[in-house]
This record gives C-alpha cells, structure tokens and sequence, in this order.
C-alpha cells in the first residue's frame, strides 16, 4: 500500500467537507473506495460517481480503476461537473 492524496474541487469538496484526504491504497479503485468509506453521505456518492478524476494531472477516462495503479506520493483529483463554457 501507498500513501496517495485525493483532492476534491468544487462540489466535491463540499460534499466532502474537506479539501483532501490523505490514504493507503495501491489502486485508483481501493483509493475511491477509500474515500467513500470515509464519506458515506449519498450526496458525496452522487459527486464522486460523476466526477472526472486525475491521477498525477492525468484524465482516468474511461480506463479501469482496479488496473490503475496509486504509488507513494500519487495525487488523485475529482472534478465534479461544471456548468459553463
């Protein structure tokens, strides 16, 4: 396991009630999985589940989380959607 950072932006901060969280994991997915457990409010669910997310400034997309691996320092960011253009 890795000692990771996820930084929540906009509505995912809110929902979070934090800036960030620091955690253990060794992918995107138990890092996620992580961060649910320690929100369990459905409203930082709703966020989190439609938020793009970065891995050390880098689009996830549509890539899988389980295969993505989080190493000692990786910053993981959620991007909530924005209104705008």
């Amino acid at each position: 396991m890795a000692k990771c950072t996820i930084r929540y932006w906009a509505s995912a901060k809110d929902a979070a009630g934090t800036a960030e969280d620091t955690l253990d994991a060794d992918t995107l997915q138990n890092a996620l999985e992580s961060a649910r457990r320690l929100h369990p409010d459905d409203r930082f669910q709703r966020v989190l589940g439609a938020s793009s997310i970065l891995v050390d400034e880098r689009p996830v997309g549509k890539r899988a989380h389980g295969e993505l691996t989080v190493t000692e320092g990786t910053v993981i960011e959620v991007l909530p959607p924005f209104a705008g253009g």
